[in-house]
């Protein structure tokens, strides 16, 4: 893959041969601009360095180094320029450009060496990035859950002992929030691997066939019943079966597939032979099971006997920064299967993403992003790119006209509520330090009351 550089410079010759120079590398891509704002329009094709003169006539080049770091800060910068002044020279440094050469008889060789050693550090941080990127997805389970926040750390924990044991499993979360997949990645990861993971949507199917789904049937065993069929448990057998929105479940079917998983051996509707099977139980629902077995809706015996091992599964407005890790991640997968260059998210759209409070969790977040990838120009996700479809209730939501100061201590005011003006939790919830509430609390910035 090419080094791709651009080269700024409105004086045609002194252009030309900087262009030349770079060129004998022919690993380097050079592409020439004579004018700034020419170049910040070409920005989007992200150029691996910037090397640009510092008097051009239609920009200041404080300026263009500014308006460089605000399109992607992560590209490096040269400046080449006639000015000898050591002030110039230092606050450029001082605002971000990785090096400043005078134009003289030594620019050339100069300016050669300097590509080289940020070349070669680019490449040193790329490889201390791929190593960040591997340590934080260690508990990613095949790429399977994205994050390294505190909240969904804790899950983490949780799901390895749910992996390296054949304990039932019962997961609870709000809806969005990734249920089915960790409990695929629970699945995957454990002995049961090669065996089959079999997933029910409890609410989706009609209660009249539930038990035939379920537990299977015999020919004849009703109208309509012409051939004989095996049931979901059946076909888990040896593997997992993943019954989601259980709380959703009909009493009498609770009462059979407390028999079932009592007797570990099925009954298919219409025959009279127990047929046995081996399959690990992870359950789900978005609802209180707890509450629900109080209010008489769903069977006291047959909690106790799906709870196991249960995990509760952090809405993603508790996960801190890995919004931005999911993200990046659905961005990317949004432009690949749209055959695109993955955009980047401008500071605005990160401010906007920030301040809203998902109440669709991550299935929302790849909705949202989805859209916004086809929606926008070919470089950049900005605000008006990025709509949001879902009901929010007033107290989640954190809007307005603000800057991204007063959204984040918003949110860090209402999390101090929803654990009672607790500072430790609250900062860990947010994966931020508590010296940063602590000393909002004692400028006057956000209250606790």
């Amino acid at each position: 893959m090419s080094y791709k550089i651009f080269v700024v410079e409105d004086d045609p010759w002194y252009g030309q041969l900087l262009t030349h120079h770079l060129s004998l590398n022919p690993d380097y891509d050079v592409e020439l601009f004579e004018k700034g704002r020419e170049m910040l329009k070409k920005l989007y094709k992200n150029p691996h360095l910037v090397c640009m003169d510092f008097g051009l006539p239609d920009i200041k080049g404080e300026t263009l180094l500014k308006e460089i770091q605000l399109r992607n800060n992560s590209i490096p910068v040269i400046v080449i320029s006639g000015q000898e002044e050591i002030s110039v020279a230092v606050n450029l440094l001082k605002a971000g450009a990785r090096d400043y050469i005078i134009k003289d008889e030594h620019a050339k060789d100069l300016l050669w060496r300097s590509v080289i050693n940020i070349r070669e550090n680019q490449s040193l941080r790329d490889e201390v990035d791929t190593l960040k990127e591997e340590l934080g997805t260690k508990y990613s389970f095949e790429k399977n859950i994205i994050g390294n926040s505190p909240a969904i750390k804790k899950t983490f924990k949780l799901v390895e002992k749910a992996i390296r044991t054949n304990i039932n499993v019962s997961l609870t979360g709000e809806t969005g929030s990734g249920k089915e997949v960790f409990a695929k990645a629970i699945h995957y990861n454990s002995q049961r691997n090669k065996k089959p993971f079999v997933a029910i949507n409890v609410a989706a199917i009609p209660k009249e066939l539930a038990e035939s789904e379920f537990f299977g049937h015999e020919k004849g065993a009703f109208t309509g019943a012409e051939s004989l069929k095996k049931g979901k448990f059946e076909d888990a057998n040896g593997g997992t079966i993943f019954l989601d929105e259980i709380a959703e479940m009909d009493q009498n079917l609770q009462v059979k597939l407390l028999r079932v998983l009592q007797e570990r051996e099925v009954v298919r509707l219409g025959g009279n032979k127990a047929i046995p099977f081996d399959v690990r139980l992870i359950s789900a629902t978005h609802k209180n099971l707890a509450e629900e077995v109080k209010k008489g809706n769903f069977r006291e015996d047959l909690y106790f006997r799906i709870i196991g091992l249960p995990i509760e599964l952090p809405p993603l407005r508790e996960r801190g920064n890995d919004l931005f890790l999911l993200a990046k991640h659905f961005i990317k997968e949004a432009s690949k299967e749209n055959g695109m260059k993955a955009p980047a998210l401008s500071p605005a759209a990160r401010e906007k993403l920030v301040a809203y409070p998902f109440p669709g969790n991550v299935r929302e977040l790849k909705a949202i992003l989805e859209l916004a990838v086809v929606m926008c120009d070919e470089h950049e996700i900005q605000p008006d790119d990025i709509t949001y479809h879902s009901a929010v209730r007033s107290d989640m939501l954190i809007g307005g006209t603000k800057t991204l100061r007063e959204h984040t201590n918003d949110i860090i005011k209402y999390y101090l509520s929803k654990n009672d003006n607790n500072v430790v939790k609250t900062a860990e919830i947010l994966d931020i330090g508590k010296s940063t509430i602590y000393n909002l609390l004692k400028s006057d910035e956000i209250s606790t009351e």
